[in-house]
């Protein structure tokens, strides 16, 4: 009968003990870097050749270099998007990020009452987006919206006709829309906070808000860069409710670069600028996205529980 020692020392055993160490083998990635590069780098590559054309669409491409590079850098709409876009990345991000935190930590206490209010906060994750812009824009309506209802006079505004109101409303409906996907987050992630460290800040004598600012902040931080780069990075391809809310109207008001490369594209027939920008937001969002997680330290995430 073989010994343990001869048996651990076998080549099948030795394989098998250094895939168990070492991690599945790297031929088990051929799938999914198959359709990563089928539907992202492929069309990725396409749409950086597509930058470089004149092309309305139907036609034959034409080969023009970075005529179109400069056209996007140059043309005041374009330039105004890409202001608009950063405003309201900013904007957004100021007002998503401490009103998730708060209901994160609020929802995840154990009170019932607590789990009742999580469903309400719940609940605008569950429509799309094309029904959260149809419903605001009738609430919003001056005529027979809830202006109407409430027979409120400072509600006769035209919220979303008005050019200096209209990019703040898309802001507060966009920021009511996400906050509940990211209260999820920082719901699940106080919750794994471990209770003895409450427990030791309250015999320190700390209260509620210094063993917020404590305990609790300190150890979601990696759901901060998370929730960080969600938001920004998301903000980078906010089209559809900005779409149907205002269609970048009035004026060029609320047209943010998501919402001009598709005008661009679609509705000026230029297939070659509305590349470019496409780039840009790919560039701009990678870029942030890396940014976040190296000075944040995320990829080196170490334990943040007891021992770790």
């Amino acid at each position: 009968m073989m010994s343990a020692t001869a048996l651990i020392t076998t080549p099948g055993v030795r394989r098998r003990a250094w895939k168990l160490a070492n991690g599945p083998s790297t031929w088990m990635l051929a799938p999914a870097l198959v359709f990563f590069g089928a539907f992202a780098i492929v069309p990725l590559l396409g749409v950086a050749v597509l930058s470089l054309t004149e092309w309305d669409g139907l036609g034959a491409p034409s080969f023009t270099g970075f005529a179109n590079w400069a056209h996007v850098f140059s043309d005041p709409v374009t330039l105004n998007a890409m202001w608009l876009t950063f405003a309201m990345t900013a904007l957004t991000y100021l007002l998503q990020a401490p009103v998730s935190i708060l209901l994160g930590v609020f929802m995840a206490g154990n009170e019932r009452y607590r789990a009742v209010f999580s469903v309400l906060y719940f609940l605008p994750l569950l429509f799309s987006a094309a029904a959260i812009g149809i419903a605001f824009k009738a609430l919003l309506d001056p005529n027979f919206g809830l202006s109407k209802a409430f027979d409120a006079a400072w509600l006769t505004q035209d919220w979303l006709g008005d050019p200096n109101l209209a990019f703040y409303v898309v802001i507060f409906v966009i920021t009511w829309s996400f906050v509940p996907f990211h209260s999820l987050l920082y719901q699940a992630g106080v919750r794994q906070i471990p209770m003895s460290m409450y427990e030791a800040a309250k015999l320190d004598g700390a209260g509620r808000i210094q063993t917020f600012f404590s305990v609790t902040l300190p150890q979601i931080k990696y759901t901060v860069v998370t929730s960080s780069t969600l938001m920004i990075v998301g903000s980078l391809t906010y089209f559809d409710l900005v779409f149907v809310l205002t269609a970048g109207g009035p004026g060029n008001a609320t047209r943010i670069l998501p919402l001009d490369m598709y005008l661009t594209g679609f509705r000026s027939y230029q297939m070659g600028p509305a590349s470019a920008i496409a780039l840009i937001l790919v560039v701009v969002g990678l870029v942030i996205s890396l940014a976040l997680n190296k000075f944040s330290g995320a990829d080196k995430m170490e334990s943040q529980t007891e021992g770790g």
